[in-house]
């Protein structure tokens, strides 16, 4: 099932697996989307999608990636994900068959995009499917796949319990992450000791609760802020009571201040 609104050239959505092409490249073009989820699929091919603009999430393997406008996802082949878009999402789509991506990640990861790598993919979006190979086409693509090799990894993962209970507490975090209730009053809410709540918090996603709230502060912090937003605004929506304590945090978990780490990736 794709992700896309229309590809960049004037064709219509064929399904990547079904073309017999090492890289298959598809544009998607502004649209708004409202909470869009699609169900959990898998591709023969790898997917490697580039977000310019919009929210995306994407659920692998017990985990949620967030990937912010000008970042990247790469999943590859055989992975079943889920994906969520929400905004005026656009950005690129390229499939790479196992065959040719042996030197990418072997797991999922969100990784930054570099300008090189951005063209690359938008002159790799503007070949027809069934694009002649050898020559400039295959030169163009093998430097693409070098680009999206060598692209630097960026630490926006977030565990996702297994649990029932354990998920739905983790739903309810997401949703409202200004609240910054203790670990009491989330263990109460899911009918758990406190003690009960830290273990099972531990076991499922490797971190103790207080981390993993804070994984999640700092990836919906990227992406808001990747997003246009303030870091007043950001700060706020997270529940801080102040700048500085957020600035802090944030400088804590990345090792550099807010606005100097969307500078070196975003600006």
């Amino acid at each position: 099932m794709p992700i896309i609104n229309k590809p960049l050239q004037a064709t219509e959505w064929i399904d990547p697996d079904a073309v017999a092409r090492p890289v298959v490249i598809y544009g998607f073009v502004a649209e708004r989307f409202n909470d869009i989820e699609l169900p959990p699929h898998s591709h023969a091919k790898g997917q490697f999608i580039l977000v310019q603009g919009g929210a995306l999430t994407c659920e692998v393997d017990a985990g949620l990636w967030i990937v912010p406008p000008r970042s990247a996802i790469w999943i590859p082949g055989g992975l079943r994900h889920a994906v969520r878009m929400s905004g005026m999402l656009e950005g690129y789509n390229a499939f790479v068959d196992p065959a040719v991506s042996l030197g990418l990640p072997p797991a999922c990861c969100a990784v930054s995009v570099t300008p090189l790598l951005r063209e690359l993919l938008t002159r790799g979006a503007r070949l027809p499917p069934l694009y002649e190979e050898g020559g400039v086409n295959s030169r163009l693509l093998a430097v693409l796949i070098d680009e999206m090799a060598a692209a630097r990894v960026e630490d926006l993962n977030l565990p996702m319990p297994a649990d029932p209970a354990l998920r739905r507490l983790a739903d309810a975090m997401l949703a409202t992450p200004a609240d910054r209730a203790p670990l009491a009053t989330w263990a109460r809410r899911a009918g758990l000791s406190e003690r009960t709540l830290a273990r099972r918090i531990a076991d499922e996603t490797g971190m103790s609760f207080g981390r993993w709230r804070q994984r999640l502060a700092i990836m919906l912090a990227v992406q808001w802020l990747a997003d246009g937003a303030s870091i007043q605004q950001v700060a706020a929506d997270l529940g801080y009571e102040s700048v500085p304590s957020f600035v802090t945090m944030f400088r804590k978990t990345l090792g550099t201040a807010p606005g100097r780490y969307m500078a070196e990736r975003f600006g």
